[in-house]
This record gives structure tokens, sequence and C-alpha cells, in this order.
């Protein structure tokens, strides 16, 4: 078993998760972008996400102190939650009041506070006919709960075709002793707290600097299959070269956002 280290006072470190999520598809016509991205907003809606980051919370093992969520016009979503570690005592509630944030003097006394947020940005390109959709997911934690533990479930909480991961540990806790510690646990690489069938699905890569406790993942989605990309008309309606090409187009846009350079 672990030894658990033993701290001198409060744990000051901050461990932040990021996600980029990326769904790409195909939609032929300005009608069916249209059509898309009005499918997108209706599924991920501010309502949905709030679900999901509530969903994330209970994994980590915090509690829901406020919430602000908001849906925009033309398209996109976010929502954020500021949560906490410890069980929220008798009578203490969660503020959901619309109304104005702490100022900054009010957050000291809350060092142990953490949030989650994310947000939504639907978008086609004008000419070829994809259209990509990205959800960006912060989850920041304080204290002993960690946000590795929510990996699975966001992959699979959306239609991920390109997922990118960020965790860096930042700060430092002192043990009893007056020791600085700058992690609390041991992590050799991200894909360790995916499962099984996630680490199988995709092609990944690393980009880690042990040193400065931080660790990069790019994922991208092994199988594909057209009828699950184009958007309005099924495979097999379309021509074999039609079909090729928009094939080229849709792997060429997940190559490009995989190795986050533009395709020759």
């Amino acid at each position: 078993m672990e030894t658990k280290l033993q701290l001198h006072g409060f744990n000051n470190l901050t461990k932040s998760l990021s996600f980029n999520i990326y769904d790409i598809c195909y939609a032929q016509t300005e009608e069916q972008r249209a059509a898309y991205i009005d499918y997108i907003d209706e599924m991920y809606n501010a309502e949905r996400l709030t679900q999901i980051l509530t969903d994330v919370v209970k994994i980590i093992g915090a509690n829901v102190l406020n919430i602000a969520r908001q849906d925009y016009e033309p398209h996109g979503a976010s929502v954020t939650m500021l949560i906490a570690e410890h069980e929220l005592t008798n009578g203490e509630e969660p503020d959901n009041e619309e109304s104005p944030g702490p100022l900054p003097d009010a957050i000291v006394a809350h060092l142990d506070k953490s949030h989650v947020t994310v947000h939504t940005y639907p978008e086609s390109h004008p000419h070829d006919g994809v259209s990509t959709f990205r959800a960006d997911i912060d989850v920041s934690t304080c204290g002993l709960i960690s946000p590795l533990k929510v990996l699975n479930y966001l992959i699979h909480s959306f239609d991920s075709d390109v997922v990118t991961v960020d965790y860096r540990v930042r700060g430092f806790t002192r043990d009893v002793d007056g020791t600085k510690h700058y992690i609390d646990h041991d992590i050799n690489s991200i894909q360790n707290y995916l499962t099984e069938d996630t680490q199988n699905a995709y092609q990944m890569i690393d980009v880690n600097v042990y040193q400065e406790n931080l660790f990069h993942t790019k994922m991208m989605l092994k199988n594909f299959k057209l009828d699950n990309y184009v958007f309005g008309v099924n495979a097999s309606d379309l021509e074999p070269g039609e079909a090729q090409s928009i094939e080229d187009r849709l792997r060429r846009e997940m190559l490009e956002i995989f190795y986050s350079r533009n395709v020759e």
C-alpha cells in the first residue's frame, strides 16, 4: 500500500486537466451545414453540459457550490461550476442564485475551492463541406481530489474523433518536516488513466515534460466509417468517387487537428 504523504497544513497543489474534444462531420449543402450546427447546439446546450459537469464533480468526489451557464446566439454554450473538496456542512447550500460572483478579496478565504468549465465552438468550412464541433473542458482542483479520473467519462460523453489532453500540477505543498513536494502522486502518462477499450480505439502520442510536471496526450480515432461522418445523407447513396473525395477531406481535417498543422 502506498504511504500517504503527511502534510503540514493544507495541500496547496493545483491539478489542472484541460481537454479539447473535436467532432468532425461532412455536411454538403448550406442547409445541411446549418442543420448540423442546430443539431450540435441542441445536443450540447447549456442544460446538457451542466449535467455532464455535474457528473464530473461526482466522479472526483467534490461538491457543487455555484453554477453559471449560458447558451449563445447564433450558437455555442458555456458552463462554469465552482466546486469544493469538502462535504457541504448542514445548512450550507450551493449558491445557484442569479447574481454577481465574489470579488477577488472574497476569494482569498476559499483557496480549497476548485472549478470546472466547458465551452463549445461549432463551426463549418465555407467551401468543402467539413464541419467541426469543438468542446473545451477544464477541470482544476486544489487539495486532495484529482481530475484524472474523469478522462473516460468525458471522452465518452462527446462524439470524440480527435482529443487533446493536458495535465499539469502547479505549486508545491510541504510535508510535516517542511520539505516541499511539487507533485503528490505518481504519473507516467495520461494514457494510463484510460480504459483498455479507449486505448485500443485511438491512435495516441505523448509529449511529456516530467521535470515540470507537464503531461500532454493527443488522440485520434482509428476506426473510420464514412456513415458516421456524413450528415443528412447515407454514404451508400454517394458515388464511389464522391465518397472517396469526402473521406479524404475528413481524414485530412482529423490529421491537421491531430498534428496541429495544415497538410498540403
